[in-house]
């Protein structure tokens, strides 16, 4: 995999469906949300029943070395499933909520908003990864949390580097505006999108940004590249990528989006 062109600051990324996408940053391979498992039904505990509609662009066996995993959320089947959590056995971190870090255990770590953790970049110097605030859901955090769950996002900064952040699975303009203020402008945006939705809940509103708000939040971070992801591949998506599409060109924004590598 190549690493990062040094005249724009671009990568390629890697995407293999849903929330799952891999890069090369500084010299060491990050992971987002690994998700493999089949096609089919995931009930979340004392939650809405998740159904997986199409099977990933590889598997665990086609991603090479993995050295750190990004985890936005472990309480998810959508974001983590089995094969998921199996790999993560052999990664030496794994970054992740204050809650899933308990809960994983072994080389998980808990990252509250704006908590930051050094990794050793393998030709020397280091990579700062930032814990930075996401909101599973419509309305402020302490409403949200008790519903869906904590949920984390992450900037990557380095000397010499591009600034990275990986959304999670946020549905809140606020927490970019914030993120936007101490680290803005952002040089790539993973953003997870697909507005998604269950009747059951919020009375059926987005748990994650729709595609107008990927755009928006797009341009609130200034963003020179955009890769979307988490908008394919389960039901309870109800935007896809002609939707995103389309909200990117309204936006201006269509030359800037890469959609990655698949698998």
């Amino acid at each position: 995999m190549a690493s990062v062109n040094a005249s724009t600051g671009q990568f390629p990324v890697r995407v293999f469906g849903g929330p799952t996408a891999l890069f090369e940053y500084g010299g060491l391979r990050f992971l987002t949300d690994p998700t493999f498992d089949a096609p089919g039904d995931y009930q979340l505990p004392g939650g809405p029943l998740l159904t997986k509609t199409a099977p990933s662009v590889g598997s665990p066996a086609d991603l090479g070395r993995v050295d750190v995993v990004l985890l936005s959320h472990d309480e998810h089947a959508d974001n983590l499933d089995a094969s998921g959590r199996a790999l993560l056995a052999d990664v030496p971190l794994t970054l992740t909520t204050p809650g899933g870090g308990r809960r994983l255990g072994g080389k998980a770590k808990g990252l509250a908003d704006w908590e930051s953790v050094e990794l050793d970049r393998p030709g020397g110097g280091t990579i700062t990864v930032t814990g930075v605030p996401a909101i599973h859901g419509p309305g402020p955090r302490e409403q949200v949390e008790p519903i869906s769950g904590q949920v984390v996002g992450f900037v990557l900064t380095g000397e010499g580097l591009p600034t990275v952040y990986v959304s999670g699975d946020n549905a809140s303009l606020g927490a970019v505006e914030e993120i936007a203020e101490r680290f803005g402008p952002v040089d790539t945006a993973l953003l997870f999108a697909g507005a998604p939705r269950f009747s059951v809940i919020y009375d059926g509103q987005c748990v994650v940004l729709d595609s107008a708000q990927t755009a928006e939040a797009a341009q609130l971070l200034g963003a020179r590249w955009i890769v979307p992801v988490h908008y394919d591949s389960w039901a309870h998506f109800t935007e896809g990528r002609d939707e995103l599409e389309a909200a990117f060109t309204a936006a201006g924004l269509a030359d800037r989006v890469d959609w990655g590598h698949r698998g």
